[in-house]
């Protein structure tokens, strides 16, 4: 019977529902004003709030899972950012890549009092983003660099637009090819960042493929502080199964305990 009621709707009544009284669908950043034009200057971007504070959500992301959830004022990956909470204890947390920054209010403002976030965005939009949401929410404990990470230094190309113009946002991603558009961007160690004398208790990559390079540049890091490893493991990107991992990571002991949304865990018993 309701389904049948259902039918007798218009599907524009039935979107406009949605979308007005419902409150479901996409939720739209507000109307520009008619004077502005877009440049490579000006920052494209709407500022919109969670429980954890403000962000600086970039417009070409508007679409986005995540950015759609902070327009709407909830948390992306609420049990994602709970569990480092959780879990860090009195040490630092990577966190990379950094999007617009949003784990950074909520990891940043529950960490101890001495540690830091360090956190990586190679895109320039996007770190701009980042470091904006930052100063919104005064997180002087985050450490935000303009790099990606990988297993050594050199420069690379970032796809950012698809070949028919469809914005990657955070899905933007190191790849070789040419159709599309790139963005050159500074690759740098992990190693090679954190001072010595720096305890990371958990490094926390969504890096869209890129994670191995990552890794292999932490490796030094990994080894001195034995970090919880929270890792996006796409399918067509079994991390685990990679031979460099099982020889660089698994024969440390690490071992995969849980998985937190996309995200694997793979944790070291400590001696």
């Amino acid at each position: 019977m309701i389904q049948f009621v259902k039918s007798l709707v218009p599907k524009k009544l039935k979107k406009y529902l949605k979308k007005n009284v419902l409150k479901k669908g996409v939720v739209n950043a507000p109307k520009h004003v008619s004077s502005l034009v877009e440049d490579e200057f000006t920052l494209n971007a709407t500022i919109a709030y969670n429980k954890y504070g403000g962000y600086c959500t970039p417009f070409a992301a508007q679409k986005e899972s995540v950015v759609q959830a902070i327009l709407k004022g909830e948390v992306y990956e609420p049990e994602t950012i709970q569990y480092i909470i959780d879990n860090c204890q009195n040490g630092d947390v990577v966190q990379a890549g950094a999007f617009f920054g949003d784990f950074l209010p909520g990891i940043a403002k529950n960490i101890s009092k001495n540690a830091k976030v360090w956190s990586f965005e190679p895109s320039s939009e996007f770190f701009r983003c980042a470091d904006i949401t930052i100063r919104i929410n005064n997180l002087t404990n985050v450490e935000l660099l303009q790099v990606g990470l990988g297993a050594e230094k050199s420069e690379q190309k970032l796809q950012v637009a698809t070949a028919d113009g469809r914005q990657l946002g955070g899905a933007s991603r190191i790849i070789d090819g040419e159709n599309g558009k790139f963005v050159p961007i500074v690759i740098e160690t992990l190693d090679s960042i954190i001072p010595k004398d720096r305890n990371i208790s958990i490094i926390q990559f969504d890096l869209e493929g890129f994670e191995i390079p990552a890794l292999k540049g932490a490796i030094e890091t990994i080894k001195r502080c034995k970090p919880i490893l929270i890792l996006e493991i796409l399918s067509h990107n079994d991390i685990v199964s990679n031979d460099w991992f099982k020889e660089n990571i698994l024969s440390l002991g690490y071992q995969i305990t849980g998985k937190v949304h996309n995200n694997t865990i793979i944790t070291i018993q400590h001696n």
